[in-house]
């Protein structure tokens, strides 16, 4: 395709079928490139490269070698600008080339010459070594100052033998420095020619443009490609001021991007991005089969031989492929808190992306790292929960009405209660306007204690025993330590029935529930209620359950 000066060029692999009515393609040349943007799925990543060169007046073909293998082919685009018509052709991306063969035998001679030559500088070495020994024994063992019949030598004799001495254990010690110098040349062309003999295969990937200038131009051409090892997933951090007398409770959720890449390539000062799309699921639903209904069918007996066959050719099963606190001392003039910087959010109908503001960057073996993408600070109704059936600690609960108009995607989230971090939880999805619940720990002044009242298993019946029952009855007892109301809210079961043989009823003794079957699980009551200082309050709760007495019945949790 042809386009004018400064305009925008396009292409794509789909354009191979144009290629024909195009001129042929001059020589090669060389370019390179560089990361500019990366947008990260929960599943993937799209990357965009800058290349940035010179153009000459007619056809050529631009051969980038940086590009990494773990790229997806298929998703290679191209566009760009350029001070004149441009042209851009086909696009291919081609494996590594083959290194040249390396002629081991030859290498593994020098190898064992440059290992004999180390070997004579070693043996030299010790002998220099030996010779210096000698020296300096015979400096501290021999007379030096009495001749043979024990006079005294003159001093002229003395300085004589020191000098003698002294040059011995310098000529050695010339000797075995410039040895060990000779050894670590040695050293390092050995280490040289290991290296090519155990070179590994290049790691990138090359890319060949075929494109046509006008006139000789400056452009600018961007090439996006999709990559798979690559990632984000959302963490949220949670703060909840408590309030007071003058001030209503408030939660400010913040969202996190924890990004985390292996694919081969560094992200190094790109901008950044994060997406809610999912690129791996496809763009349609599933197409399904028939179903069809028939008897079994009868298997044909085999020829003698035709089931070990069988065996022996079926194929093996595959292997499944796995994946401080620092003490701040305050100062005391007054400071100002360090804001994080956070993304700029992009919401469409179907999906939202984040933009990290400057420039980010991100190895490829670096780990994961996490980004702040955006916040949102709303007025929440605190509540103290509890299941005493399973735990009697009652905990502190907010909820919230969630009003970004980004959805809230599923993920961990770290709890903090007017400053102090008190655990970790987890987030359903949430759209705009639903109502978010999180708990923010336990609440020690609110005291709960469950008591069994009644536990009776027994028959039913006037003259002839008809059926079994077991029936139950506790009391929840609730304190309120606070010296201000609080809501509370109590959860217990009752058993469900999934046989008309087995009826359960709530017995008159129990406290009417406030709610039934909450969040959309059978049998889960709610009482709630807003306890007033000191308030002590008891609920009582009792079923019965009748089944056949020829049977046996047990109650287990819902599957």
């Amino acid at each position: 395709m042809r386009i004018t000066a400064r305009c925008l060029a396009t292409t794509s692999l789909v354009m191979l079928a144009n290629a024909a009515a195009l001129p042929s393609w001059a020589a090669d040349v060389d370019a390179t490139s560089a990361i500019d943007t990366v947008t990260v799925y929960p599943d993937g990543a799209t990357v965009t490269r800058i290349i940035a060169l010179d153009l000459a007046s007619g056809d050529s073909t631009l051969v980038a070698r940086d590009f990494p293998l773990s790229l997806d082919p298929s998703s290679l685009r191209v566009e760009g600008e350029a001070g004149a018509k441009l042209t851009i052709g086909t696009i291919d991306a081609r494996p590594p080339r083959a290194a040249p063969p390396v002629n081991l035998p030859e290498l593994d001679k020098r190898i064992e010459a440059l290992r004999d030559q180390r070997a004579d500088l070693q043996g030299a070495i010790d002998a220099a070594n030996a010779r210096r020994k000698f020296a300096q024994r015979f400096a501290e063992a021999s007379p030096a100052g009495l001749g043979d019949k024990g006079e005294a030598r003159p001093i002229t004799e003395w300085r004589a033998a020191f000098a003698a001495v002294a040059e011995e254990i310098a000529t050695a010690d010339t000797a075995i420095r410039d040895a060990t110098r000779k050894q670590r040349e040695i050293d390092r062309q050995i280490a040289q020619l290991e290296a090519e003999r155990s070179a590994k295969p290049p790691s990138k990937l090359e890319v060949r443009i075929d494109v046509a200038s006008a006139a000789a131009t400056k452009a600018t051409l961007r090439v996006t490609y999709a990559v798979r090892n690559a990632r984000w997933v959302p963490l949220y951090d949670a703060r909840l001021d408590t309030g007071a007398k003058d001030r209503k409770p408030q939660v400010e959720l913040v969202r996190r991007a924890e990004v985390t890449q292996s694919t081969g390539e560094d992200w190094s000062n790109v901008t950044l991005g994060v997406s809610t799309v999912r690129i791996g699921r496809g763009g349609s639903a599933p197409e399904l089969n028939s179903l069809v209904a028939q008897y079994p069918q009868v298997p044909k007996p085999m020829a003698l031989g035709a089931a070990s066959d069988l065996v022996r050719s079926a194929p093996a099963p595959r292997q499944m492929q796995s994946p401080a606190m620092a003490k701040v001392t305050e100062a005391a003039e007054p400071r100002e808190r360090a804001d994080e910087q956070q993304a700029v959010a992009e919401i469409g109908d179907f999906q939202a992306t984040f933009r990290i503001p400057g420039r980010v960057s991100l190895g490829a073996a670096e780990g994961a790292k996490s980004l702040r993408i955006a916040a949102m600070s709303v007025p929440a109704d605190l509540a103290v929960r509890a299941a005493p059936v399973m735990d009697p600690t009652a905990f502190l609960e907010a909820s919230f009405k969630q009003t970004d108009d980004a959805t809230l995607l599923p993920g961990k989230v770290a709890i903090y209660r007017d400053g102090v971090f008190v655990g970790r939880g987890k987030i359903a999805a949430s759209a705009k306007d639903d109502i978010v619940r999180l708990g923010f720990g336990a609440d020690d002044k609110v005291k709960i204690e469950r008591a069994v009242l009644k536990r009776n298993e027994g028959s039913v019946g006037l003259l002839v025993t008809t059926s079994k029952t077991d029936e139950r009855a506790f009391k929840t007892t609730i304190r309120n330590g606070h010296d201000f109301p609080i809501k509370v809210a109590i959860e217990d079961q009752l058993p469900v029935s999934e046989n008309e043989d087995i009826v359960v009823e709530m017995l008159p003794s129990t406290t009417p529930p406030t709610a039934n079957n909450i969040r959309d699980r059978r049998g889960v009551q709610e009482w709630t209620f807003d306890a007033k200082p000191g308030e002590i309050r008891d609920i009582n709760f009792a079923w019965r359950i009748r089944w056949p007495k020829d049977k046996s019945m047990v109650i287990v949790p819902a599957g």
